[in-house]
């Protein structure tokens, strides 16, 4: 068992494999912007805050039931929780990850442009390093880690203002979309601490399961619906659900391996993705203006900072 424990950390901390994972799990989750904002097309969504919750809940829940069947696959067990305690664990990881940070995050989304929301969502990762580094005190900050989020947080403020250099911001909107990356941040360090007594998959797809079901539950309670319109809003739905199943499990066993900013400066990607794909298929090229490009790439140069300076190498 060590001997396979001593081989998994070999591998997940080779820089390359955390790279690579890292970059295929901003990938996804830079895909979701333009995905869910589509999705509140294909199902009809009217833009009340039940329906909003009924249908992120959904996404969720089927999230949970895919982590959990291909986790049990690969492990060639049915993953759930090995210790009563660990259920705690699953429910205060939903608290903030699936339910709160996407109660924020789905009614923010719906009043954002796809990609302003994706470089706004960007700054999940200097609150992250922060949170990390203040709040759970997992590492140590530094001046270079401080350059990187300054850097960040310059990009995040700079696609708020308009061409006219006025700030553009909805408390509905943008603070929403806000306050969940803060839910993020506070997800992301738990799920480090967690995964000291759990699989990471089997955190992810508890916590998904539970935080989605409960989501649905009360969007349906208050009068939410959600109506198909096709095949296609089915086939979505399934993709949204990997996302989260996917991208979420591997960044948690990234997380039980490396320090949080260095897995955590890699999301800065996200909005690289985001930005593309939104322009894509949301039809916002217009959208695409020398301040956004500006943003986008102070956003990037603080993923190098701190991924490249931020930390120092163990001898």
């Amino acid at each position: 068992m060590m001997r396979m424990k001593q081989s998994a950390e070999q591998i997940f901390t080779k820089p390359w494999v955390v790279g690579l994972l890292a970059t295929f799990s901003c990938f996804l989750w830079g895909s979701a912007f333009p995905c869910v904002t589509i999705g509140y097309e294909l199902f009809s969504v009217d833009g009340s805050i039940p329906s909003l919750l009924l249908y992120a809940g959904l996404r969720f829940a089927l999230a949970g039931v895919l982590a959990i069947a291909l986790g049990s696959v690969g492990q060639r067990r049915l993953l759930y929780p090995q210790k009563a305690k660990n259920y705690w664990y699953v429910v205060a990881l939903a608290l903030f990850q699936t339910i709160g940070q996407y109660i924020f995050y789905y009614i923010g989304l719906y009043h954002t442009a796809g990609v302003k929301a994706s470089i706004i969502n960007g700054a999940g990762v200097f609150l992250s390093i922060l949170i990390a580094c203040f709040l759970f005190r997992q590492e140590k900050f530094n001046l270079v880690k401080l350059l990187g989020c300054l850097l960040g947080l310059a990009g995040v403020v700079i696609v708020n203002f308009d061409a006219d250099l006025e700030l553009s911001f909805a408390w509905n909107g943008e603070g929403f979309l806000l306050i969940s990356t803060v839910l993020s941040g506070v997800a992301a360090s738990l799920s480090k601490i967690y995964a000291k007594y759990e699989h990471p998959v089997t955190l992810s797809g508890w916590q998904f399961l539970f935080g989605g079901v409960v989501l649905s539950a009360v969007g349906l309670v208050f009068g939410g619906s959600v109506r198909p319109t096709g095949a296609g809003a089915f086939f979505l739905l399934i993709y949204l659900a990997l996302i989260s199943s996917v991208a979420f499990s591997l960044t948690g066993i990234l997380m039980k391996y490396n320090p949080v900013s260095v897995v955590q400066s890699y999301k800065s990607l996200t909005p690289v993705f985001g930005v593309i794909l939104s322009a894509l298929f949301l039809h916002e090229e217009e959208l695409l203006s020398l301040e956004t490009l500006f943003s986008l790439a102070l956003v990037v140069l603080s993923i190098f900072v701190i991924n490249r300076y931020g930390e120092k190498k163990k001898s």
